[in-house]
């Protein structure tokens, strides 16, 4: 994760850019399993001040999950920016979730964390394919048919009834 380490230490004041992808690799590194293909960029603008850094992302691209019903590869689409305050300290401290604080003898910065939190923020927690013009599901034909199947020859269990009634009785 070295190419995620900015080297501020030595820079003057002043606005400085960086560009980053966020391919497979970086998503192997935080084992995040459900991630299966990933094409994200990241453009930084970092503002470098005499006690303060502050940074401005801009990301955007494709990652392939699971669809949550049929288990078929979507691609969703990601875009979003984010702002990260990062003050020099003579402690470690995270003041907020856009505000740390780090050391003032560091030179460095990783910015990875930041960005896989971010992105992890902007994945959706329910992942499953729309519908096409017709309203018609895109996920797996033969996979929402077995759906069904098992839905129709779902017997509940009688022991259920009684806590049903209880609660229709409200």
């Amino acid at each position: 994760m070295e190419k995620f380490q900015i080297q501020f230490s030595g820079l003057k004041p002043g606005t400085y850019s960086f560009d980053f992808d966020l391919d497979n690799s970086f998503f192997e590194h935080y084992r995040v399993d459900d991630v299966t293909d990933s094409k994200v960029s990241v453009h930084a603008d970092m503002e470098k001040e005499d006690r303060m850094l502050i940074f401005h992302f801009d990301i955007g691209g494709n990652i392939t999950v699971a669809c949550d019903r049929c288990g078929d590869p979507l691609i969703m689409k990601l875009k979003g920016e984010q702002n990260l305050i990062v003050k020099l300290g003579d402690h470690n401290e995270e003041e907020s979730e856009e505000v740390l604080v780090i050391m003032e003898s560091e030179s460095r910065f990783d910015i990875s964390q930041f960005l896989y939190e971010n992105v992890c923020l902007m994945i959706p927690v329910y992942r499953v394919h729309g519908n096409n013009s017709q309203g018609i599901s895109l996920c797996n034909p033969d996979i929402l048919k077995k759906l069904e199947e098992l839905k129709e020859s779902h017997v509940p269990d009688p022991r259920w009834e009684v806590l049903n009634k209880l609660r229709e009785n409200k």
